[in-house]
């Protein structure tokens, strides 16, 4: 080839060379245009991101627990989500090489963004509308369960920049073990009965029925593997890819050197294991803890609730609550028979000590200790003798024993008529022995010179909280709404306690999520001189020494009184010593039905099974603590009183009779 030919095809190639050339010169500075561009909306993204100074944790639900006085579990009351913060506490280091070894194997190696990872999902996040995860650490995913709420839904770029930048933050500001610890207690697990379970403690339990301390290799692994695709790999729904998910679990903790290819291989050809359980909705208490929550919806704000994360301290005796049972057991039971309720209250501040029923939380859900309004009986005939005696009305004041009042005797309600049961005649009668034998016709006499009105306002200074009509037969048990076994506990307290009314409560202190604790201070009111209520308690105390509840003590100082309804249908004893003050009612559930041929007993009194049960329980309830009532430190003073039915005299005629007997 000439020199000239050479030349000219020389030539003919620099046109194709300058337009390659130039072309890579324009797109490398296009490149570095796009780059410098990327970067500086990265920077202004992450300069116009919040910090963690400027954003509050997201409130993370929690199970409230409910303990006895004793310490003891009563039971949880939990929502949609099921969270025991472990806070570290309990977590095996197990399941945190498993966890580490499959979301952030270079957890310990980075500054809480790994750049690899992320810079492969931010260019998935690019090209893909769809979810990426893949370059999410611990801690950026710890940050988008706290600060960043909704972001799972949402993983644009600019949502994953600000998560980087906060992680970066979190991972300085905190150790690693820390934002371990609070993963571990943050993180969904996935759901099972519509409950789910957020946290590694709740996991374990949800799963296998078993606390995290207690997780075997194989258990942990697979719970690592949840996370990621809680619903895809639930055990419960897809048992094989669950299987699946831990064998992949297990080889990334062979990479990463926490297990040997023969350990790994060990585990994984363990079964699942896992089992259904109600581990958050068994309660040894379940009325106890249905009424705790009632209380704390009383005191909180719902979304205090909803959060949930209390430790509720309760006033509730489990002892005591094992002592009603049994006493109610052994009573009744046997087929045919009533149900039976008692309620308990310390005198002294109001607290609960016990709410027993005979019916199982399977059977109803309705609580008959706490909420079953029935006929209180002639246990109200202690609500007239206290509204007498703080008017001034000596209990040695004698009325007339007419054995039967017949209709028309009160011209304000000419039709009812009023019986003593036990057909004694007794003529003239003191008020005190009038209630130890539990004389009707004393008593509607008694609450006719007092006033209906009065005696219902004395009804509420006690501690009766179900309304009152004001109708005069309410002065002998004729109530229309009835009251509750904790209402009468409550009510008998208040004489017990010197006349002081104490606000009736469970609680007795809740531990908040933040570590403040509320605890709940007696709400208490004198509402009788302790000289009033002494006169009460002495002629109360002739009901177990020779009234209709003679032979029903304890052996130690108490007082009480029984009480039966029209036609049977509820019979009750309300009793108390210094210490405690405890209702005992028996009935059917259906309040029309008679207890007028119970198999065992026949008629059914207030003597015949609640005084008993009462007996029984306060026997084991009190132990040694047999100490009588304090002298009163405010005389009792008497007043003249002529009432109207007091002074008068002869029987009247006898007719058919709505009885509220003993």
């Amino acid at each position: 080839m000439s020199r000239r030919e050479r030349q000219r095809r020389r030539h003919r190639g620099r046109p194709l060379r300058t337009v390659v050339v130039t072309l890579a010169v324009v797109l490398l500075a296009g490149a570095c245009t796009a780059a410098a561009v990327f970067a500086g909306w990265v920077v202004h993204v992450v300069d116009d991101a919040p910090t963690l100074d400027q954003l509050r944790p997201r409130p993370q639900p929690a199970v409230t627990t409910v303990y006895g006085s004793d310490g003891s579990r009563l039971g949880f009351i939990a929502g949609d989500v099921l969270r025991v913060p472990l806070d570290g506490r309990g977590v095996t280091a197990t399941t945190k090489r498993a966890t580490i070894a499959i979301e952030d194997r270079r957890f310990y190696h980075h500054g809480g963004i790994d750049y690899v990872g992320v810079a492969r999902a931010a260019l998935q996040n690019l090209v893909s509308d769809r979810t990426v995860q893949g370059g999410s650490t611990l801690t950026m995913q710890l940050v988008r369960n706290l600060y960043l709420p909704g972001s799972g839904a949402n993983r644009t770029l600019e949502r994953k920049i600000r998560e980087a930048a906060l992680a970066d933050q979190l991972d300085r500001e905190h150790t690693k073990g820390w934002i371990l610890d609070h993963y571990l207690d943050n993180v969904p697990y996935g759901t099972v009965g519509g409950q789910t379970a957020v946290g590694i403690g709740a996991a374990a339990h949800v799963f296998f029925d078993r606390p995290a301390e207690h997780l075997t290799l194989p258990q942990a692994a697979l719970l690592a593997g949840l996370p990621q695709a809680p619903t895809l790999d639930n055990p419960f729904l897809h048992p094989r890819r669950a299987k699946e998910r831990r064998a992949e679990v297990l080889a990334a903790m062979v990479r990463s050197g926490d297990l040997t290819q023969a350990q790994a291989a060990r585990a994984g050809r363990a079964p699942l294991g896992v089992r259904r359980n109600d581990f958050f909705g068994a309660r040894s208490e379940p009325y106890v803890v249905d009424y705790v929550a009632r209380e704390l919806r009383a005191r909180y704000e719902p979304a205090v609730l909803r959060r949930g994360g209390l430790r509720v301290h309760t006033t509730i005796d489990p002892r005591l609550q094992a002592l009603g049972r049994q006493a109610i057991a052994d009573h009744l039971g046997q087929p045919g028979q009533p149900q039976a309720a008692l309620a308990s209250v310390d005198p002294s501040d109001g607290a609960i000590r016990a709410l027993v029923s005979s019916t199982t939380y399977g059977e109803t859900q309705f609580d008959y200790a706490a909420f079953a309004h029935r006929q209180p009986g002639s246990t109200f005939k202690a609500i007239d003798l206290m509204d007498a005696v703080r008017r001034g009305v000596d209990p040695d004041t004698t009325y007339y024993d007419s054995h039967e009042l017949g209709a028309g005797w009160l011209p304000t309600e000419p039709t009812w008529s009023v019986q003593t049961d036990d057909g004694v005649y007794r003529g003239s009668i003191s008020l005190a022995d009038a209630i130890a034998v539990s004389d009707n016709t004393v008593y509607a006499q008694l609450g006719a010179d007092l006033g209906a009105d009065s005696v219902r306002q004395t009804a509420y200074d006690m501690g009766v909280t179900s309304h009152l009509d004001a109708f005069p037969a309410e002065s002998i048990g004729g109530l229309r709404t009835g009251v509750t076994p904790l209402e009468m506990a409550d009510a008998y307290a208040t004489i017990a306690d010197g006349g002081w009314r104490n606000r009736v409560s469970a609680i007795a202190s809740v531990e908040l999520p933040d570590g403040r604790v509320d605890r709940t201070a007696p709400v208490r009111r004198q509402e009788f001189t302790d000289g009033q209520a002494a006169k009460v308690v002495d002629a109360l105390k002739g009901v177990l020494d020779h009234g209709t509840a003679a032979g029903m003590g304890i052996g130690c100082p108490a007082a009480g009184k029984t009480g039966t309804t029209s036609s049977f249908t509820d019979a009750w004893f309300d009793g108390f010593t210094p210490t405690l003050s405890t209702a005992v009612w028996v009935g059917y559930p259906d309040e029309t039905t008679s207890m007028s041929a119970v198999p065992g007993y026949g008629e059914v009194f207030g003597a015949t099974i609640p005084a008993p049960i009462w007996q029984e329980y306060m026997q084991s309830a009190i132990g040694s603590a047999c100490d009588d009532f304090p002298a009163p430190q405010t005389p009792f003073s008497a007043v003249p009183f002529d009432g109207t039915y007091q002074s008068a005299a002869g029987a009247p005629s006898v007719r058919a009779s709505r009885r509220f007997s003993r």
